[in-house]
């Protein structure tokens, strides 16, 4: 498997926020967000290939005791895109530990998790000012697929996280929303786009007046305000 890096932090995002998790982040994409946080694993990917019991034992190693809980953010890039994702999440899960699986929600694998992070992307992810916009058609082609949405939310306990920069990303919401069946408003999340603590504070007053509004969650970036934007935090 593609991996890009494996370390020990906390969860910064959704309802797990502040529980430390193992990370193990595939490379490769299949999409290329405008404002994306993590480009050694997209724009730019930087991997090794390692064995799933190479991944396995690495993650297990990064545990400070045997007593800590054990729980996995699977993420990327996009996770789902590997074609060993499945065999992996159930490799964990046989273990012991807790699985969040963390995708944009437009690729199907019936991977083993506890919790499906689903982030479908919003307009304001189209790349149209990077690279000349030469990836913005693709992007915008595959970056919400609402049948597979609508799949992976019944099939799994998940949350729903919206990355939002603009009021007008509401709307769009709304619009995505009302096309979709068994989402419970606490479900919903809206993530201020941002990977400075500044940019983060500034949008978060808006952001928390929708959630108010909405009936939805605020989520927050902790990663970013206790560690900034650095890899393998």
């Amino acid at each position: 498997m593609r991996i890009a890096e494996i370390f020990y932090s906390i969860q910064g995002e959704g309802e797990l926020a502040g529980v430390p998790s193992v990370f193990v982040r595939t490379a490769g994409c299949n999409l290329r967000c405008e404002w994306c946080d993590t480009p050694h694993a997209s724009w730019e990917p930087v991997f090794e290939e390692l064995p799933l019991d190479a991944i396995l034992t690495r993650a297990t190693a990064l545990l400070p005791t045997e007593n800590v809980p054990k729980h996995l953010v699977f993420t990327g890039g996009e996770p789902l895109i590997a074609p060993e994702a499945v065999e992996l999440t159930q490799r964990f899960a046989d273990d012991g530990w807790h699985v969040t699986v963390e995708t944009s929600g437009n690729v199907y694998q019936p991977v083993q998790c506890d919790l499906l992070s689903l982030s479908p992307k919003l307009a304001n992810s189209t790349p149209w000012q990077r690279d000349a916009g030469k990836h913005a058609p693709a992007h915008e082609q595959h970056r919400l697929d609402l049948p597979i949405l609508q799949r992976l939310i019944d099939e799994y306990h998940h949350q729903l996280k919206f990355v939002v920069r603009e009021p007008a990303d509401l709307e769009e919401i709304d619009s995505i929303l009302s096309q979709l069946r068994n989402v419970p408003l606490q479900q919903v999340q809206l993530m201020p786009e941002g990977t400075d603590a500044a940019t983060l504070s500034r949008r978060a007053e808006w952001v928390v007046e929708a959630c108010k509004d909405r009936g939805f969650r605020y989520c927050p970036r902790l990663q970013v305000e206790l560690f900034g934007n650095a890899r393998g935090k």
